[in-house]
């Protein structure tokens, strides 16, 4: 049986329970989850030694299948969808343009990851007490601010992209499972809204109808009420 390690508050371990649910693979039927140890004082420290030894960088997701040993959500992600063919999480090869499908849906993946979600970083201060200095406190919200508007003009491209779609390149593919964690976080952190691009809200709706997709987002929300306060003490704050 393949095992998993995850935590409650990761996104890109987040990404690979998706993309195994999308798969039919059922928790302590198909796998097994560990979820490791965090708390927002401390992070993972001290870092669970199984993943410490997989990767180098400490971090989950891990995947162990035998004596395979995996890290890098977009690695275990394509690694799943090898093992796993139907149904694919990227365009078939064989179909006309395959090629370009797959590369242009992995590179969605990529741009979720490396371009979106740095963006979304730039709201991390919301979760933690706002300093108590006045300036500091400016300068934070200034920053969120700047990056809220540089998201809404992503939320733009995207809603444009998925006009008339129901995904974001035909079936259900590795990119909207990448799309969908970024954006979760960047809701969770209170950034833009979705009201302004209807075609980007109709695809959001259409994944928190799968299966995967609600579990992700209900067990992060119940995370973040057992872990992390400033969130909704920030929303009060703001009146949202």
């Amino acid at each position: 049986m393949m095992k998993l390690y995850s935590a409650p508050l990761s996104l890109f371990a987040r990404k690979v329970e998706i993309a195994l649910a999308e798969k039919g693979l059922v928790e302590g039927r198909d796998y097994a989850r560990e979820m490791v140890p965090f708390t927002q004082e401390r992070g993972y420290q001290p870092k669970h030694p199984t993943v410490l030894e997989v990767n180098p960088k400490g971090q989950v997701p891990v995947l162990i299948d035998g004596d395979l040993r995996l890290y890098d959500s977009t690695l275990i992600l394509e690694y799943l969808d090898d093992k796993f063919p139907s149904p694919p999480l990227l365009p078939p090869i064989s179909k006309s343009g395959g090629a370009e499908a797959r590369a242009r849906a992995r590179q969605q993946e990529l741009y979720a990851d490396e371009i979106l979600f740095p963006m979304m970083r730039k709201l991390g201060y919301r979760t933690g007490p706002l300093p108590a200095d006045p300036t500091e406190r400016a300068a934070l919200e200034k920053t969120g601010q700047e990056a809220e508007a540089a998201i809404a003009r992503e939320f733009a491209a995207l809603d444009a992209q998925l006009a008339g779609r129901d995904f974001l390149w035909g079936d259900i593919s590795l990119a909207d499972i990448g799309l969908f964690m970024t954006m979760l976080y960047i809701r969770r952190m209170h950034g833009p809204q979705l009201d302004a691009f209807p075609s980007l809200a109709g695809w959001w709706q259409r994944l928190m109808a799968r299966p995967g997709f609600a579990r992700a987002a209900d067990e992060i929300a119940a995370a973040d009420r057992a872990m992390t306060p400033a969130l909704a003490q920030y929303a009060a704050m703001r009146g949202k």
